[in-house]
Formats: C-alpha cells, structure tokens, sequence
C-alpha cells in the first residue's frame, strides 16, 4: 500500500506538533456540529473512545510524517467502528464524521505558520498524506462495524431460527415463553400468521414484510405477518390496528415475494396455532414436489387448506391404497379397453353428481353413449353405484394417482 508521508519532510511533523494544540477538540466540535448523530454530550464510553480516537488519529499521523512505515496497529479505529454499531449510529454517520473530521483537520493544518511556509510540493505531498491517511483509518472503523453487523445478523438469525422451531412444537409452547422468544428475535407477535415451506427460507423471509425464516430439514419454513401485531403498534411489516382481511392483497404480495419459487402456504391461524399451520405446509410440500397438488398447471404456490383430502390420503398411504383397491376392483375384471373407459366414465359422472347430460359432455359423446356404459357399469359395480357410502369412496379413490400409493406393494389403478 501506498505510503505518501513517506514524501513529507520528516522536520515538518515536528514543526506541527505544537501548532496543532487544541485540533482535537476542535475536530470533536465540528463533528457534533455538522453531524447530528454525534451531537450529543460527550460523557460516559461515547465521550471517552471519541476524544480517544481523534486524538490517537492525530498523534499517530504526525509521528508518520517522513516516514517509510505502515500505518501499524489500527485497533483503536477498528474499535470505535464496533462502538458506533452498538450505539446505534450507521455506517452513513461514522463515515460522515470522518469526512467532517478530514476537512476540519486539513483547514487547520493550512492555516498553520509552517505550512504557509512550505513549498507547493510538499503542500501536496501533505495533503495527500492526511487523505491517504483518514481513508486508512476510516477503512478500519468500517470493517469493525461492518463486524458488529455481521455478528448481530448471525446471532439474530439464530434467534429466530429457534423462534420458528418453538412454533413448530407440537403440543404449543406458553404463550409467555413465545412472547419471550419473540421478543429476544426482535420480532412482534402478529395478530395471525402463516407458516410459508419454501426452500431457502431464510433468504426469501427477508423478501417477505414482516417474515421470519429458518432452514429447517428438509425444506425451510418461513413465518408470514398476515395481520397487524397484537399489541396494537407497527411491527416489522408496519402494520397496525385491525388484522388484514383474507383478501388477495397479501396473497398477490407473497407471490410477488416469491419470484415462481415454489412453496406451500399453510393456513391462517393465530400465533398460538402457528404449529398446525406449519405442520400442514411441510405435509403438503412432498405432493406439491410431485407434482400432485396442481396436476398439469404451472401455479408454484399452493395453498394447503386447498387439498385436504390429498393431505388425508398422504397421511395414511397404506390405508387409501386398500380403500383404492377395493373401489376400482371390479373395474379389474374388465379387459383394458372397457376398463379405461369404464373409468373415464365414473369419474365424469361423479364429478357431474349423476347429470347424464353433464357428462356426456364432459366426455364429448352422445347422453346414450353415457346410459350404455353406467348400464355394464352397474351390471360389474352392483349396488355400489346407488349406495351413497361405496359411491363416495368410489369417488375418492378414482382421485387418487399412481403416486397416491407409493411405497406400497399394491399395483398401480388400471
């Protein structure tokens, strides 16, 4: 790096010195003066590492002054930068008090009776000595808030990480001990939530107002605001007063939020429900992977609520493949050909409630095309077809897919 104090005269630090009296606390006024987050007494920790931290800045540059050296321990800067982090003060102010402090301390230096005696050359060699030197430090004072922020960051997210999972728990945690946890998270309770499984939660919450995340195995799981915080004022989405109704508002918001990742949506519950919300999600994520939920559409977000009988069947695989096999067996004393069409043709019936004319659309064949086939229908289901118990598991299992059944020993529907 370069080191243009090396190209100042070594006697003009020495010159300076004592001319300089005073610049510390006239570097410390101006900051307060044009800064307002510094504008504050200068008492306790604050004022003890701000007066430090000039003071140090100024001794050590007039001691580089005609020196091939490195700016040498920086620790005392880098410090200050983690101080102003925890203070609260940003970056945009620590690196304005340093551009302040630069102009304050090179107006005092060219007002000083050795520098109007020195020649142009070593005016600018000087000159860029102190920015090179103020640019150092700042760079310094950065990284340690860039630090600061970057531990906040990782601890918070590890708060929030456990916030989602004591959500998760099942039965409920208290609501003092989620109120606490809450609050250690630095996130306000909603009046409702809803549990969001998307891969790379973390990252999308952050996309999301008002959203936590945690990568949870083996998909993520983010926690939405969908109403205002429950304690009336504005929380992380900036919400406040009634909850937001079921709209499509913040449903057209999320998707946005999404960008066509695809997620499930759990149901809208209070805090205190969060667990059932969170659990349908993650159920629903395998079938909407497989493509179950919206079979042959593009839509990337599924609401779980919206496929509870899938959720049903998935929850008991080995149970609906026997009530599959025991619908559809008389369908497998058929040859193929009646057998599909005999399918196809329950299912529009059931789906049509039993309108011959209905169906015979949906089918795109004659109404008594439609009597003839539930006519060999009836003949190979019996009574089954006009018995409201066989025809709804009927129903059901016609619904089901191949995938419906994985894992299981039974074949495949016909």
């Amino acid at each position: 790096m370069d080191r243009p104090w090396s190209r100042v005269p070594g006697w003009v630090g020495a010159a300076l010195r004592p001319e300089l009296a005073g610049a510390t606390d006239e570097v410390i006024a101006a900051v307060r003066a044009e800064v307002s987050d510094y504008a504050r007494p200068l008492t306790g920790r604050f004022g003890m590492r701000i007066t430090e931290g000039v003071s140090v800045a100024l001794g050590q540059f007039i001691d580089l002054l005609g020196r091939d050296e490195p700016l040498g321990d920086a620790s005392v800067y880098r410090a200050l930068g983690q101080l102003e982090h925890r203070e609260g003060r940003t970056l945009a102010a620590l690196q304005s008090a340093y551009q302040v402090g630069t102009r304050t301390m090179w107006r005092r230096l060219g007002g000083s009776t050795t520098a109007r005696q020195l020649p142009p050359e070593v005016i600018f060699s000087l000159a860029e000595a102190l920015f090179s030197y103020v640019e150092q430090i700042s760079a310094a004072s950065v990284a340690g808030w860039a630090y600061e922020e970057s531990s906040r960051a990782s601890s918070m997210q590890a708060r929030r990480h456990a916030l989602v999972e004591l959500l998760a728990r099942q039965p409920p945690a208290a609501a003092a001990e989620v109120e606490r946890v809450a609050a250690a998270a630095g996130w306000v309770l909603p009046g409702r939530l809803a549990a969001l499984v998307v891969e790379d939660a973390v990252a999308m919450a952050g996309r999301l107002p008002g959203a936590i995340g945690a990568d949870l195995d083996p998909v993520g799981v983010a926690i939405v605001s969908v109403g205002a915080t429950r304690n009336g004022p504005a929380g992380p989405s900036g919400t406040r007063g009634e909850p937001t109704p079921d709209g499509t508002g913040w449903l057209d918001r999320l998707r946005a939020g999404l960008g066509g990742r695809r997620a499930v949506l759990g149901p809208v519950v209070e805090p205190s429900q969060a667990h059932r919300s969170i659990a349908r999600a993650q159920a629903a994520w395998p079938l909407h992977v497989a493509g179950l939920l919206h079979p042959g559409s593009d839509e990337t977000l599924a609401r779980a609520d919206e496929h509870l009988l899938a959720l049903l069947l998935a929850a008991e695989p080995q149970l609906a493949a026997d009530l599959y096999e025991r619908a559809v067996a008389p369908l497998r004393a058929l040859p193929a050909g009646p057998a599909a069409r005999g399918e196809e043709t329950l299912r529009a019936w059931l789906d049509a409630h039993g309108d011959i004319t209905a169906t015979a659309a949906a089918l795109h064949v004659h109404p008594q095309t439609v009597r003839y086939r539930l006519a060999g229908l009836r003949d190979a289901f019996g009574g089954a077809l006009d018995d409201p118990a066989a025809r709804l598991e009927l129903a059901v299992a016609l619904r089901m897919s191949v995938d419906s059944c994985a894992g299981t020993d039974h074949p495949p529907e016909p």
